[in-house]
């Protein structure tokens, strides 16, 4: 007698968020105690291996020496201030991964390269204020849109 009840197949698994990849909650009240704790040294190598780059590179973007930062090792915690930017330049990279449908690699290469809508600037430089965090967002969103510039 032959069963007429499929084996259950999985379909494609779905990846991780990034955030969870590199154990940050992505938004809520246990972000924010996060960063104004400050985030523990470490996640600047977790978010390198992410962004698949040296540590300096972003400590570059987040505009800490690298004096700072092996104070900041030393300390074993960033700042407010470093954290904070720390978490922007993750969402930018999020919404990068999304705009490149999941493509880290292009996502990578897009953060790194001069982007004409960024007056030549490369996103990845542009963490450091909110003024030009918030100018890379509008112009992912605008990318989004298929607005030309």
């Amino acid at each position: 007698m032959q069963s007429s009840i499929k084996e259950y197949q999985p379909g494609p698994q779905i990846p991780p968020s990034i955030w969870m990849v590199i154990g940050l909650p992505s938004r809520g009240t246990r972000l924010h105690d996060l960063v104004h704790e400050g985030l523990p040294s470490e996640y600047l190598e977790r978010i390198a291996n992410l962004l698949q780059v040296q540590p300096g590179v972003i400590s570059k973007a987040i505009c800490m020496s690298p004096t700072t930062v092996a104070r900041r090792a030393k300390a074993g915690r960033f700042n407010t201030t470093e954290s904070d930017r720390l978490v922007a330049l993750v969402a930018v990279f999020e919404e990068a991964l999304f705009l490149f449908e999941n493509d880290k690699a292009a996502a990578t290469e897009w953060l790194s390269s001069p982007v004409r809508g960024l007056g030549s600037k490369r996103p990845i430089d542009m963490v450091g204020t909110r003024v030009e965090t918030k100018a890379v967002f509008d112009l992912i969103c605008q990318l989004e849109r298929g607005v030309l510039l």
